[in-house]
């Protein structure tokens, strides 16, 4: 199993990669295949991060000074030479682009098995909603998206497992949750721990990818549910997406993040609903 990163950035950090687990063909992949461009309003709180200009992950913005994003996009990553972009439908310009102050990856992530996927960027500078951006719906605590039910990821990953240039639009699909029992008997027993979800089709040809990792999926409502996290390469037969479960990591999220963009003394609510709406350099 892989993280869903892009190719680039697995060949800039060893140290990470090296530490996380592979597939049994060593591939480590995260893209969008088998979906359509997305329109103006589907994610407006996603967000595309980069590193000297180029598109590594995808976020979701929570409010006008918080991002969320996987922690395997984060582990070894310095605020200072990260930048997030809101806003847009192009990764690579438009919108609003501000710098990072702090991140704080989920002190429970496990490199070794990729549970607990989750960290928290805070924004050097506001982001407020407006022309085109708003901010993401949490789940409620402990919520668990249903077996069968559609879920629909985004993001600017490759758009086949082995492309080499990411689509410069942002590209999304709709995949069925798959029972954790089954993704179970897809991966083994103790890889799909209870923070994960799985969403595919078991022909495959559509999945999440290559550059895909820490942005958005989300549920009918527009609920933001998880982040994309990792899985044998990508859309293929018989192995589902893997997703950070969202609601069962509230604790860590409410615990560091606040309107302000402050670590809050105390946990904060999932915010009101808004509009129904795998790591990778190049």
């Amino acid at each position: 199993m892989a993280p869903k990163l892009a190719l680039a950035a697995t060949l800039a950090l060893p140290a990470l990669t090296a530490a996380l687990p592979t597939t049994r063909d060593g591939d480590m992949s995260a893209f969008i295949v088998g979906g359509e461009k997305a329109q103006a309003g589907d994610f407006p709180f996603i967000v595309s991060l980069s590193q000297s200009g180029s598109h590594f992950c995808g976020g979701v913005l929570l409010n006008a000074n918080t991002v969320l994003t996987a922690a395997h996009c984060s582990v070894d990553t310095e605020a200072s030479s990260v930048k997030v972009r809101a806003g847009s439908l192009t990764w690579a310009s438009g919108g609003t682009q501000v710098g990072v102050s702090s991140i704080t990856v989920n002190p429970a992530y496990d490199e070794s098995t990729i549970s607990n996927d989750v960290a928290v960027w805070q924004l050097a500078q506001s982001i407020e909603e407006g022309s085109g951006i708003s901010y993401a719906t949490l789940p409620q605590d402990g919520s668990d998206p249903a077996a069968n039910s559609t879920v629909t990821v985004a993001g600017w990953g490759l758009l086949q497992e082995n492309g080499q240039d990411l689509p410069a639009d942002l590209m999304k699909v709709s995949v069925p949750v798959v029972s954790r029992q089954k993704c179970r008997s897809q991966y083994g027993q103790n890889a799909i721990t209870d923070t994960m979800f799985c969403a595919g089709l078991e022909e495959g040809g559509k999945d999440s990818c290559s550059g895909d990792s820490g942005g958005p999926i989300i549920d009918a409502s527009g609920t933001l549910v998880g982040l994309v996290s990792w899985g044998q390469g990508c859309a293929q037969a018989g192995f589902s997406g893997v997703y950070a479960r969202l609601g069962a990591l509230l604790d860590f999220i409410n615990e560091n993040v606040n309107g302000d963009g402050t670590t809050p003394s105390t946990p904060v609510k999932p915010p009101r609903p808004s509009r129904p709406g795998k790591f990778q350099y190049f």
